[in-house]
């Protein structure tokens, strides 16, 4: 199971880092346009234009976070989400500081 693990976080780009929060993109993932969020034991899904959490939780303060970087670098991410689309490269996106 480890191993399954571990190949598959090698298989998500990780477009960011900050505050102990890892963000990432799946290249397969569907619509709507959405990145994954992952703090300790916690993940969340969450939609570039709304905000929406999709999925899952976050404790409050890494919430705040998260939702404060989308909204400084939503143009980042919707281009992102493009690129994935076409199995480009993504790029990264600059931490919440």
């Amino acid at each position: 199971m480890v191993e399954f693990q571990e190949q598959a976080e090698k298989n998500v780009p990780e477009i960011s880092r900050f505050l102990g929060i890892v963000v990432a993109m799946y290249y397969n993932d569907h619509e709507p346009p959405h990145f994954h969020a992952r703090y300790g034991k916690h993940e969340i899904r969450v939609n570039i234009e709304s905000g929406e959490i999709m999925s899952g939780t976050f404790p409050p303060r890494a919430r705040k976070h998260i939702l404060k970087w989308l909204d400084l670098h939503r143009s980042a991410l919707v281009e992102n989400w493009k690129l994935a689309r076409e199995r480009e490269p993504l790029r990264k996106i600059e931490p919440l500081e």
